[in-house]
């Protein structure tokens, strides 16, 4: 049976990536208030060219430039999650997010795994997973 400090992350998640696609993407703060100060931000691609914002960060500052990255390339259509599996001090969410590239119009259906670590009820570590192929290939 999960702590109640777990309830509590698992809680604040489930409402972030509600309040994430509810309202498109356009608000950043809910995640900024997730992270600790020293955050590890990491995405798949990892600054591939055409995806530089996917670069990995670190801090609350680096959170809100990978996130104003995404949302200047990309418009989000929705993000829907399926699943949260927590053990310790990890939850992983497995979902479903599709986006449309501002410059070329293509649009991009993909599942999603992201990956968090938190600590003292904030997240220290977060890496994401989602098909890089798609993503490339909707930026040519």
């Amino acid at each position: 049976m999960p702590t109640p400090a777990a309830e509590n992350v698992l809680y604040r998640l489930r409402a972030a990536y509600a309040a994430w696609h509810g309202l498109r993407g356009q608000d950043i703060e809910t995640w900024i208030d997730l992270c600790a100060e020293d955050i590890a931000f990491g995405s798949l691609l990892r600054g591939h060219p055409g995806v530089e914002f996917t670069a990995p960060q670190r801090g609350k500052d680096g959170v809100r430039k990978y996130l104003s990255g995404l949302l200047a390339d990309w418009e989000m259509l929705h993000f829907h999650t399926d699943k949260f599996i927590a053990a310790g001090d990890r939850v992983v969410m497995l979902g479903e997010c599709a986006f449309r590239h501002r410059r070329t119009g293509k649009r991009v259906v993909t599942p999603k795994a992201d990956v968090w670590r938190f600590r003292g009820g904030k997240a220290v570590e977060f890496f994401e997973f989602y098909d890089s192929a798609a993503v490339l290939e909707a930026t040519a």
